[in-house]
């Protein structure tokens, strides 16, 4: 039995065939920075709760001043071209592999359910400096077809090392489900919050998939800052971006 549990704020199930994408803090925290900065650059609102046994025992403060239990969040936002879409995401993961099984299971039933059009698989993966590509994987050779047919070059050889953790499980799991799942992975130079990286994914995700995300720089400069101070990250984002691409180091990333 999938221990997982979905709380509904509203309503009780998702947008019939919106895309979703799906991140958990990571390398870079690539993904988590992006979702984050569509969050809370378009309206938006959260509309259920994954529950797991297994995430860190560490219930915290909403800003509406309540105690809320450690989750991933479920939320809905309007794009400026009216489009919805679906955003899965949180500061945490469960911190046992039968917890990140049983939670990705949960993503993938809420993609299937509501017939969802794309699930994107956001993450990053750690790399040289001048390395800056965006990679898309595919876990099922149909759905590589069809992204080949529009013209998106499927890597078939990263991330070398494969994925681990809920994304890992989301992205390999899908075709078990039936869901259209794609790994939006992009290289990044370091293991807390990469900016340059998330915008770069952004809009790759805008031109391959005609998603109006609309993030620019200062967006996710402050979201990632935010982000930074919630899981008592140290480092100076505008010492960051003062840098030349080429010439962040990974000391950066503690």
């Amino acid at each position: 039995m999938n221990r997982a549990k979905i709380h509904w704020l509203e309503g009780t199930g998702l947008p019939e065939g919106s895309i979703i994408l799906e991140a958990v803090p990571g390398v870079g925290n690539v993904g988590k920075i992006l979702i984050d900065a569509v969050v809370e650059k378009h309206p938006s609102r959260t509309i259920g709760w994954i529950l797991h046994p297994d995430f860190p025992p560490h219930a915290t403060l909403s800003e509406t001043g309540l105690i809320a239990p450690p989750r991933l969040d479920i939320s809905k936002i309007v794009l400026p071209d009216g489009e919805e879409l679906v955003t899965i995401t949180g500061v945490m993961q469960p911190m046992t592999a039968s917890g990140q099984f049983e939670v990705a299971e949960a993503v993938l039933d809420l993609a299937d359910e509501s017939g969802a059009s794309r699930l994107l698989v956001l993450a990053g993966l750690a790399s040289e400096p001048e390395q800056r590509s965006i990679f898309a994987v595919c876990s099922d050779k149909e759905i590589r077809k069809a992204l080949e047919t529009d013209d998106i070059e499927v890597s078939k050889d990263q991330p070398k090392a494969g994925m681990i953790g809920v994304a890992g499980m989301v992205l390999s799991l899908a075709p078990t489900k039936g869901v259209p799942a794609i790994g939006v992975i992009a290289e990044t130079i370091g293991a807390s919050s990469d900016i340059l990286a998330a915008e770069r994914m952004s809009r790759w995700i805008e031109q391959a998939f005609d998603v109006t995300l609309d993030l620019d720089l200062d967006t996710t400069k402050e979201t990632a800052a935010r982000l930074m101070e919630r899981m008592g990250e140290e480092g100076s984002i505008d010492d960051y971006l003062r840098m030349d691409e080429n010439e962040a180091s990974s000391d950066f990333y503690v």
